[in-house]
């Protein structure tokens, strides 16, 4: 066995003495670790966005208010740093969604071999002929004006005829946008880790035996045409687990104007509001928490898919957290309940409002509009943000439960909670900030709670986008300080 080492040594010695070599040059610090290089990527600025940097605020009421039964209730909370929407999505940006859908249903009949089977709609090989992931070719347009007569066929099927005015109309019912998201929170919980030995730290315990039971969402259409949703509940087989399905219908409620006003003459709104360009730059309304959170997803994946190879390292764009959005509204003040200073909701010099809502008991037009306004008709916030009190009251992504404040962290505080088709109907409710049109001065306060059932639509609830901010570039300093 000595005999051996011997032999052994020498050879040892050349693997090093090549390992060695195979390392490079010395390092210039003198063999001293130094991190490994790299160029930086620069993340693009979100077109419409402003960027609301980290920061800390008391959240909630500071001032209890016996009138309107408010008690003091404020937490301290930091949140880093995100991209927001300056105004709240419009008509116009909404509309760019609902036509991307319409027009992905086309070129998914047109590469039907029930409309002619044109293959250059879809792709489903490569240029060398291997099979690809099918997928639709964008770059082949649609046929409008002159298609053949399956073509015709194609792009009619997407459309009816008014039974009463006999007008040619997109059928909102077929608008359905599928999209899949992977729950990385679930995924990262030490409970629900692949490998048994790494749910637990103790030594003294055995690792599991059992695979932890997970739910995950799926959706599909049935043979009558009808979106259908299950929460699947089983045990841990794998990452796709953690992937959940889901299918939307986009098309906004145009109904509200009527359903949310007993009594009402709202019909001109029902007709005009969504579908006439006089409205393009209004706020969209009658979009559920589902379809603002469908309408993020594509946004991502638009934007994804035009930066190629690069679009993987940004970041998606969501709902807000109640605490991103109350942190964004009064701009990072503990004192303000407005996004603006003071506790009035006009100017004293010369009479202007800051916000558009209800100023007097059936009165809606003292601030100059009667329901929604153009976005961006306000001054904004110090944060550069517009209507972030009045004109639409908007989603957040977090959950509303009684004493939610009390469950959430103070670092980057969130509640979710994705309620399961056998649920009670309660636990469907989602925060909602900032009031609307209809409401009184009071509903309109920044540091109000409010919430709505996530599949109610509502004329007087819309949305806006946020997108965590990456990081900062190597070496920026903020306030003579690295970051």
């Amino acid at each position: 066995m000595k005999k051996l080492s011997l032999y052994l040594l020498p050879a040892m010695l050349t693997l090093l003495l090549a390992a060695g070599c195979a390392s490079g040059r010395r390092s210039s610090a003198g063999g001293e670790v130094t991190g490994v290089g790299g160029s930086a990527w620069a993340e693009p600025t979100p077109y419409g966005m402003v960027l609301v940097g980290r920061g800390s605020m008391e959240m909630g009421p500071q001032k209890a208010d016996s009138l309107w039964n408010l008690e003091a209730d404020t937490k301290g909370m930091s949140v880093d740093a995100f991209w927001m929407d300056e105004t709240e999505v419009t008509n116009s940006k909404y509309k760019q969604f609902v036509f991307w859908v319409r027009d992905s249903i086309i070129r998914e009949r047109l590469a039907d071999p029930a409309y002619g089977g044109n293959e250059e709609f879809k792709i489903e090989e490569d240029k060398q002929g291997n099979p690809v992931t099918p997928h639709l070719n964008w770059n082949k347009p649609i046929p409008w004006r002159n298609p053949g007569e399956d073509e015709a066929r194609a792009i009619e099927s997407l459309y009816r005829t008014n039974p009463i005015t006999g007008a040619r109309e997109l059928d909102p019912e077929q608008l359905n946008y599928r999209y899949e998201v992977f729950n990385h929170t679930e995924a990262a919980k030490r409970a629900n880790r692949l490998d048994p030995r790494r749910r637990q730290y103790n030594t003294d315990l055995a690792a599991p035996t059992t695979n932890p039971m997970i739910s995950k969402d799926t959706a599909f259409i049935d043979d009558n045409g009808e979106i259908r949703t299950e929460t699947i509940t089983r045990s841990l087989t794998g990452p796709y687990d953690f992937l959940n399905t889901y299918i939307v219908n986009v098309y906004p409620d145009t109904t509200v104007w009527v359903n949310d006003f007993e009594n009402a003459y709202n019909e001109p709104y029902v007709r005009m509001y969504f579908s006439n360009g006089g409205y393009s730059e209004y706020p969209v309304v009658g979009v559920s928490w589902d379809q603002a959170n469908a309408f993020c997803n594509w946004r991502t994946d638009f934007l994804r898919r035009s930066l190629g190879r690069e679009g993987v390292y940004v970041e998606p764009y969501r709902l807000p957290t109640e605490a991103e959005w109350e942190y964004a509204a009064r701009a990072g003040q503990n004192e303000n309940m407005y996004p603006w200073e003071g506790d009035l909701t006009m100017s004293e010099d010369r009479g202007c409002f800051y916000a558009n809502f209800k100023p007097n008991d059936g009165n809606y037009v003292k601030d100059g509009h009667i329901i929604t306004s153009r976005v961006g008709t306000y001054s904004p916030n110090d944060f550069g943000l517009y209507d972030m009190a009045g004109n639409v009251s908007e989603w957040t992504s977090t959950a509303f439960i009684e004493g939610v404040t009390d469950v959430t962290s103070d670092l980057n505080p969130e509640y979710r909670y994705a309620a399961a088709k056998e649920d009670p109907y309660k636990l469907r409710r989602k925060i909602v900030r900032g009031g609307s049109w209809k409401d009184v001065a009071h509903n309109i306060r920044s540091d109000l709670r409010m919430w709505e059932y996530q599949n109610e639509q509502r004329s007087y609830i819309g949305f806006r986008c946020v997108r965590s901010q990456i990081g900062f570039a190597r070496g920026q300093k903020l306030d003579g300080k690295n970051r």
